[in-house]
């Protein structure tokens, strides 16, 4: 059960661990119709359970943040032996970059940077799963335009498994989907924007991920501007701002964010593989400036200890 506290949205103990239900609706399902392409990855099988196992038990008893961190290290590592990391970030001033031997530790930290994010934005009813939709929308396009089975199958299924669950979810919620339902989207999320940097650039995934993203940086930004522990809790969220901003109308701040998910996202699909990405890259890090400052001065009127 979720018990509410002073950074609660809910005024009601609620159910959580939701993420068991999606999981299980895609894991039951998929071996019926795609048995053999589950065999041929059972690495990557292994390693998303791994990350639903440390969900269910955090969720249980609050595991703790290096436990996650290590889980999450461990289940990259697996992903890895799978042939799914990241080995090149793009072409930047006419010079592609290649990470060679740092391949794998890069891999690491974007994995458990972005599992991160979606857990971070895991705050308002139907946001998280709301975003998930979108996110993996863009992925299962790329994988109908390019025939990458892959991708469409786990990008398609975990949809299917999210409207079912954001029924439930909507606010007002009466299930939370609980970190064993953030930390595995994040991390099915991570893997499928690797496996898409076959077709797309690496910046495109920023932007196709935007919102989670933007968030966490900008709070982890501000945190360390502050002197602040990089993980302390707090409601300086995105998505805690716009509520206040919105008259704290948790709908209204969803279908922005939703919205604005959608842009980026389509904005995303609009950046060609090969071309030279240094002006996506900075109008990326550009639009973290922006929401810096617009965030902090909405932090300044809500009068908020961010």
């Amino acid at each position: 059960m979720d018990i509410p506290n002073d950074r609660s949205i809910h005024t009601d103990h609620t159910p959580r661990g939701a993420g068991i239900g999606f999981y299980f609706a895609v894991a039951i399902i998929l071996p019926l119709f795609y048995f053999q392409l589950l065999i041929d990855h059972w690495q990557m099988l292994l390693a998303v359970f791994l990350v639903f196992l440390v969900g269910i038990l955090d969720d249980h008893r609050d595991t703790a943040p290096k436990t996650k961190f290590l889980v999450l290290a461990i289940s990259t590592i697996i992903l890895y032996f799978d042939g799914i990391y990241i080995d090149e970030v793009g072409n930047y001033f006419g010079i592609p970059v290649s990470l060679g031997w740092l391949a794998l530790p890069f891999t690491i930290f974007a994995v458990i940077g972005f599992t991160n994010a979606m857990n971070l934005i895991d705050g308002l009813d139907g946001l998280a799963g709301s975003i998930s939709v979108v996110i993996l929308s863009a992925f299962f396009y790329i994988g109908l335009t390019y025939h990458d089975s892959f991708m469409m199958i786990f990008s398609g299924a975990f949809i299917a498994a999210l409207f079912g669950f954001l029924i439930f979810n909507w606010n007002p919620a009466s299930i939370f989907m609980g970190d064993s339902g953030s930390l595995t989207l994040g991390f099915i999320i991570s893997m499928l924007a690797i496996k898409s940097l076959s077709y797309i650039p690496a910046v495109s995934v920023l932007f196709i991920a935007a919102v989670p993203l933007l968030d966490t940086f900008i709070v982890m930004l501000r945190r360390k501007i502050k002197k602040r522990p990089l993980f302390s809790a707090d409601k300086c969220h995105i998505h805690h701002l716009l509520q206040k901003f919105f008259g704290d109308s948790t709908k209204t701040t969803v279908i922005f964010l939703i919205v604005l998910q959608s842009i980026y996202t389509i904005i995303g699909l609009q950046i060609e593989k090969g071309v030279d990405q240094a002006i996506p890259m900075l109008l990326f890090i550009l639009n973290v400036v922006l929401f810096y400052l617009l965030l902090s001065r909405m932090v300044q009127r809500q009068e908020r200890s961010c």
